[in-house]
């Protein structure tokens, strides 16, 4: 099943951490080695854990919580990790093609290094029936086992693409008459923005925004309003807001947003 773990917390780790991520990942059939169970779980959700890797055959090891301690490195864990093959991305033709005939709905995270952070974005992305998430290789988080965590398993049923340079990816998306949005303060307030047909969000980076070449290339801007003393929000809190505003407006015209698909060109 490949190497073993440089570190914990790296991308590419075999380690899956938490209740939701462990029984996500036995359902979404990512290869997996080895369930371990704290020694004194049983019950609820560890207890559906266990049956569920027992009927794909798959082993399940009760250990001391020194012992998983010592394996998740120390992360936190809820008395449930799995050993499971690398996450595999997906490619952004293949998040295209899940797409299928509704207007593809994306997700574009500009530099976002927090893995709470994507782990966040991630799991709002999955609920919401995004079609898939785009990241850039470099000066990112990848998909590490916090992240995993923190998104509760979605990580397992949304296609995730990286891609070596996000502008060409961008690029390539309007080509194919994807409109692309970023969050910005300086953006036209969300519900004046239209979202209905084949939409792609920017989320920029926690301290900075959108980079410059990135905020060039998008279509334009759209904001969230700002009421309160505080003039910002966290990444994953905006992008969720903006998501749903998404998902409102094309739920107002049926999901399928095909009158909208003519805009470009």
């Amino acid at each position: 099943m490949g190497n073993r773990n440089p570190a914990p917390d790296q991308e590419g780790s075999n380690l899956v951490l938490g209740r939701n991520a462990v029984a996500e990942l036995l359902q979404g059939g990512r290869e997996t080695e080895c369930i371990y169970i704290c020694d004194n779980g049983k019950g609820g959700p560890v207890g559906r854990i266990i049956e569920m890797a027992r009927a794909q055959g798959i082993p399940v090891k009760r250990v001391t919580a020194e012992k998983l301690e010592a394996l998740s490195g120390g992360l936190p864990h809820q008395g449930v990790a799995a050993l499971a093959a690398a996450f595999s991305y997906s490619t952004v033709e293949e998040i295209l093609q899940r797409a299928g005939e509704e207007p593809p709905f994306l997700l574009i995270a500009d530099g976002i290094e927090d893995p709470h952070n994507l782990g966040a974005i991630i799991r709002t992305a999955e609920a919401a029936g995004m079609h898939g998430i785009i990241l850039p290789k470099r000066g990112s988080c990848g998909l590490t086992p916090t992240v995993g965590r923190t998104s509760a398993g979605a990580v397992e049923h949304l296609p995730i693409a990286r891609v070596t340079n996000l502008v060409n990816a961008i690029k390539m998306l309007k080509e194919k008459g994807i409109w692309i949005y970023g969050a910005d303060s300086a953006g036209v307030p969300w519900d004046k923005t239209d979202m209905k047909g084949p939409f792609g969000l920017v989320i920029g980076s926690e301290g900075f925004g959108l980079s410059r070449l990135v905020r060039e290339h998008c279509d334009g801007l759209v904001s969230l309003p700002m009421m309160g003393k505080v003039n910002s929000l966290n990444a994953s809190v905006a992008a969720g807001a903006l998501i749903y505003e998404a998902v409102r407006q094309r739920q107002a015209i049926g999901l399928d947003g095909k009158q909208e698909e003519s805009r470009r060109g």
